[in-house]
């Protein structure tokens, strides 16, 4: 490096982005003793960093594990909407609407909130406009609790400890009953939510598996209680976006 860039370098900002890239599909969640061995870094200098991460939301801390959160996505969202994730789930979003002639989406967990990541509408049928970086909370929607079902039991507990805001009379906001609903959707792979985030919109949704088998995204299809009833969405559209998340799927086992 030449002398001159050396004297600009910031050794506690390389420090911290050793941090950060001490995780990765193989490692998404570690100790303490082990980020600090990855990042070559001391367990005090370490403990420093993740904890600032934490408070700043990059990185949540479970018992003894530490884990990225999706907000590591704003470090370089021009680059990884372009090259990762979105771009990768994209087109089978693109055939699954056209096969299912419905609206579908993809998102990631954020904290108790569902964060859209890609999205193909056909029709709109919600009253507020939904596109990427849209928030809903994760209790009231499909996507959500297919990714709250299949956190660590830990963080899962954790969620269903907050207030839950019922948004319509069909809301589950009663933690306990919602506990158990988590415990059938991660059971059965798939999560029904019917009128619970708005009245007369139902979707189902599934969870997206990267290369450890971790749940890294949800997938669903979104529909007019009016136009498709619940026979339909399980029998007809569940296997179709199955299918696609499969397609996903085999997609991010070669990166």
């Amino acid at each position: 490096m030449p002398e001159e860039t050396s004297r600009e370098f910031v050794q506690s900002l390389a420090r911290g982005l050793s941090v950060i890239r001490a995780f990765d599909a193989e490692h998404a969640a570690l100790t303490l003793s082990e980020v600090a061995q990855r990042a070559g870094l001391a367990r005090a200098a370490a403990r420093r960093f993740l904890h600032t991460l934490v408070e700043l939301g990059y990185v949540r801390e479970s018992g003894r594990d530490f884990a990225l959160t999706p907000r590591v996505l704003e470090l370089g969202y021009s680059y990884l909407s372009a090259l990762s994730l979105p771009e990768i789930v994209h087109p089978h979003l693109e055939r699954l609407s056209r096969e299912v002639d419905e609206s579908v989406s993809a998102a990631v967990l954020d904290g108790s909130d569902i964060v859209y990541i890609s999205r193909v509408p056909t029709r709109r049928i919600m009253s507020v406009g939904i596109t990427i970086g849209t928030r809903f909370p994760a209790h009231a929607t499909s996507m959500g609790r297919v990714l709250l079902a299949h956190l660590p039991t830990a963080e899962r507990e954790a969620a269903l400890s907050m207030p839950l805001e019922a948004y319509t009379d069909r809301t589950v906001a009663d933690p306990r009953i919602l506990a158990e609903e988590l415990e059938r959707i991660r059971e059965r792979g798939f999560a029904i939510v019917d009128g619970e985030l708005e009245e007369g919109v139902r979707s189902v949704a599934a969870p997206v598996r990267g290369r450890g088998g971790h749940v890294v995204a949800a997938v669903n299809v979104s529909t007019s209680s009016s136009r498709v009833d619940l026979d339909r969405l399980e029998g007809a559209f569940l296997p179709a976006l199955r299918d696609a998340v499969r397609g996903i799927e085999g997609e991010l086992a070669h990166l």
